[in-house]
């Protein structure tokens, strides 16, 4: 088996499982209680945080742990937008964010917020110009993402997080999902106020994530409860889960530098081998580009069609993101990049993590020749 679709989630690293059974087992106290074994968990709780919060260069209290990306992407946007709403009810993002910023916004939108969706060039990125065109008196919130999720786009987040300083009412959010560990990013030379990410896409567990909001940045809990998270996220912390976390991304930026130079090497080998192939168009940009993504179209086949044959092939892709792939409508950050309907529809993405190797990228090539020549039989 070739696992080629570590965007929609990875494997857990063994030593993060058991990091979870352990404490789950035998530090299953709840941290708000006041006995030795509440102490135990609630000390479990801050050395987890501490452990982010150094890994990510950034203080301990502008970590918070949630369920995911989607939940962080969701306290991020609606809770700037809703404690800030007296200031402006302007707020911008881009044409390319996943999902969970889209529907966010859509949401805002509905409640009277006004929305501006910038537009990307034909590699996915998002001018910083435009940025900052788009900033009005009324603007509160700008999210935009560290790398896209679909085709491996790395955006101006330095450079953006730079030309924000000169407006202090606008807060900076960027969704680093796909990012940590693949891409580096420093929050504070960015100047980043939020930013989210998601545990299972760098072998933690899904159901586990973390927000950082930076001191002094202000929003509006969405839960109410009994004022966990310091008042930001209440209900009773997942502490197996926030160790487990931790586990996985220590594990993750000790693995980085010698795992990104080997993605960048299986990319590389993966270009040049789809290349080769009659009737593929690769969508992800050699430039300002992740080094774990490619995504790529076979020309006038569907992409599910082709994913199923590849999965009998023992390789397994996917079409667009994991949480949009079921929709069977085209990638809408293919669209916005210009691509044809017709290529959109077609597109596979390959992601990788630090696991995979040379030999599985040689025998996907072939698979995946192998397979296009096969449908196109089928089709003639």
């Amino acid at each position: 088996m070739i696992y080629f679709d570590n965007s929609a989630t990875t494997k857990p690293y063994k030593e993060v499982l058991d990091s979870y059974v352990t404490v789950s087992s035998e530090y299953f106290g709840n941290p708000s209680s006041l006995h030795s074994m509440g102490g135990q968990a609630e000390k479990l709780l801050s050395q987890a945080r501490e452990q982010v919060a150094k890994l990510l260069m950034v203080k301990p209290t502008e970590i918070y742990f949630t369920s995911g990306g989607t939940e962080s992407n969701n306290i991020a946007i609606k809770g700037a937008a809703l404690l800030n709403q007296n200031k402006g009810r302007h707020l911008i993002t881009t044409s390319v964010e996943h999902a969970s910023v889209r529907a966010a916004m859509e949401q805002l939108e509905q409640e009277g917020f006004d929305i501006t969706y910038l537009p990307v060039d034909e590699n996915g990125r998002v001018r910083v110009e435009d940025v900052e065109k788009a900033i009005r008196k009324d603007t509160i919130f700008i999210s935009v993402m560290q790398v896209n999720n679909e085709v491996g786009t790395v955006q101006p987040i330095k450079e953006i997080g730079e030309m924000v300083k000169k407006y202090p009412k606008i807060l900076f959010h960027t969704d680093t999902v796909q990012g940590i560990g693949k891409v580096p990013l420093s929050l504070q030379k960015s100047n980043v106020d939020l930013c989210s990410l998601s545990a299972h896409k760098f072998h933690g567990l899904k159901g586990t994530g973390a927000l950082f909001i930076r001191e002094g940045a202000r929003l509006a809990p969405l839960f109410s409860g009994g004022n966990q998270e310091r008042k930001m996220r209440s209900g009773t912390e997942n502490v197996a889960g926030a160790v487990a976390m931790a586990k996985a991304l220590r594990m993750t930026v000790v693995k980085s530098e010698t795992g990104i130079a080997r993605m960048k090497k299986i990319q590389s080998m993966l270009r040049t081998g789809l290349n080769e192939i009659e009737g593929i168009k690769i969508h992800t940009p050699i430039e300002h580009s992740a080094p774990h993504i490619v995504n790529f179209s076979l020309s006038g086949m569907k992409s599910e069609v082709v994913i199923h044959a590849l999965e009998q092939e023992g390789v397994f892709v996917s079409t667009t993101s994991a949480c949009s792939s079921k929709k069977k409508s085209p990638s809408k950050t293919l669209l916005a990049m210009g691509v044809p309907e017709s290529l959109a529809e077609s597109a596979i993405r390959i992601s990788l993590s630090f696991e995979n190797t040379e030999e599985e990228a040689k025998t996907a090539i072939i698979k995946i020749k192998k397979t296009a020549n096969q449908l196109r039989k089928v089709m003639d």
